[in-house]
């Protein structure tokens, strides 16, 4: 997966969620899985992928990243369960 993408990761069900951007989401997850990433997903146990959103293009990524971030927490909640309810690991999906 090698196009810009959008995600959004999260400590466990309704747990603490981060908001990311990257041009290769693979390399990126598992960089937080593995705690390679220093900072906030490390620091509070961020691991499980539960939301991305492929763009065409690095600006239009970007720009989807700024703004989920002004999103409060419940329009990030109901944009999460809207794909995938049960917040679960879309972790080997990415990985297909």
């Amino acid at each position: 997966m090698r196009l810009p993408a959008v995600y959004m990761m999260a400590s466990g069900i309704q747990g603490t969620l981060y908001i990311g951007v990257t041009s290769n989401l693979v390399q990126r997850v598992w960089q937080h899985r593995e705690g390679v990433a220093d900072g906030f997903t490390e620091r509070f146990g961020v691991k499980r992928l539960v939301w991305y959103e492929m763009h065409e293009t690095m600006q239009a990524a970007i720009g989807r990243e700024k703004s989920l971030k002004k999103w409060n927490r419940a329009w990030k909640v109901r944009l999460i369960e809207e794909r995938n309810l049960a917040w679960r690991d879309l972790w080997e999906e990415i990985c297909e």
